[in-house]
């Protein structure tokens, strides 16, 4: 079990342990219970193993709403499903991040990108799905991710690189400024 994993699991199950003690009817000491900040750091994922090769470039961040924040969740639950790492998440969020800013975008008119639709801005004539596929989060992050497995050694590639490989974008190194955002969104909802 590698040590990120571990250390999840025992703090989740120190905070099962520590919850039942300080509800039930055995806790009749003073000492006080554990402060909040104390229990989010010990679920929280490291970002910097979110990382492995660094970030590349300068780094973007934008405010999210609750709309792209359910989006986050929706790839972060996605990714689970296809059985695939919290790397995994950190490549999805940050493509959908420079491809849509995790708005799940319909067609724009003037202002589309070809038939581009979506979180990841894939498009029906791609074969990447119909519109109402393309449009569901969960069918276009597993699209995404099924792409990403075909990339040989994706695991082992800069962010930006497996992107591109995916999306084949006319801006290939954009993927890279969103990764400490996408890593910090995954540490924070991969066990939400």
């Amino acid at each position: 079990m590698n040590t990120m994993l571990r250390k999840s699991i025992l703090g989740i199950a120190g905070l099962t342990v520590a919850g039942g003690l300080a509800a039930g009817p055995l806790n009749h000491d003073s000492t006080p219970a554990p402060r909040e900040s104390t229990v989010a750091v010990q679920t929280r994922l490291d970002t910097a193993a979110l990382i492995p090769h660094g970030v590349q470039g300068a780094q973007s961040r934008i405010d999210l709403n609750d709309e792209q924040t359910a989006n986050v969740k929706a790839i972060i639950a996605a990714t689970k499903k296809a059985g695939m790492d919290e790397r995994a998440a950190v490549v999805s969020i940050a493509t959908s991040l420079q491809e849509s800013k995790l708005e799940n975008l319909g067609h724009l008119g003037d202002r589309n990108d070809h038939d581009s639709l979506g979180l990841f801005q894939q498009r029906p004539s791609s074969g990447w799905g119909t519109p109402e596929q393309i449009t569901d989060p969960e069918h276009s992050t597993l699209a995404f991710l099924k792409g990403l497995t075909q990339v040989d050694g994706w695991q082992d590639m800069p962010l930006t690189q497996a992107a591109q490989t995916v999306q084949v974008s006319a801006y290939p190194d954009a993927y890279a400024q969103w990764e400490q955002q996408a890593a910090d969104l995954v540490a924070q909802h991969w066990n939400s």
